[in-house]
């Protein structure tokens, strides 16, 4: 019956896991969606999940080992992923933001599967406040590029 009772225990604290970072995620892809990019509201939940799964594999006795390997494979896969998010048009290069926003994705997965919950809610508000806040200051900045008489 204990053995029942800590599988039940096992399947609804995993289950707030990935509940936690699809939710997490989904707010990052929501805001690029909305800035009319590609990669969003499908992409960014699927690579947290995604990340957060593979870690919790491990449970509920993770090796430090294992989930070293596992983390420098999530790294470099999902660095694969962001990097089909960035497109070269002449000398503009866009979507260099949402690569990054995507591999932050993967980290806050990691994150909460690890249960460092407060550093993977942090890491999503600064994700959000960096896209959202400093969106101004970039299209000013761009502007003024545009307008340089020395380009």
């Amino acid at each position: 019956m204990r053995d029942l009772l800590a599988q039940n225990q096992e399947f609804w604290t995993t289950l707030g896991q990935l509940a936690l970072t699809y939710v997490l995620t989904l707010l990052i892809g929501w805001e690029r969606e909305q800035e009319a990019h590609t990669t969003g509201l499908r992409t960014f939940p699927l690579v947290g999940i995604a990340s957060c799964a593979f870690l919790l594999a491990f449970s509920p006795h993770p090796d430090s080992g294992d989930q070293s390997r596992v983390l420098q494979g999530l790294i470099t896969g999902i660095g694969f992923v962001g990097g089909g998010a960035i497109l070269k048009d002449s000398a503009k290069v866009r979507g260099t933001a949402t690569a990054a926003s995507i591999w932050n994705a993967g980290a806050i997965g990691a994150l909460v599967a690890m249960e460092h919950y407060a550093i993977a809610v942090v890491l999503a508000l600064l994700n959000l406040l960096t896209l959202r806040a400093l969106l101004p200051i970039k299209a000013r900045i761009d502007r003024s590029r545009d307008l340089d008489p020395r380009d």
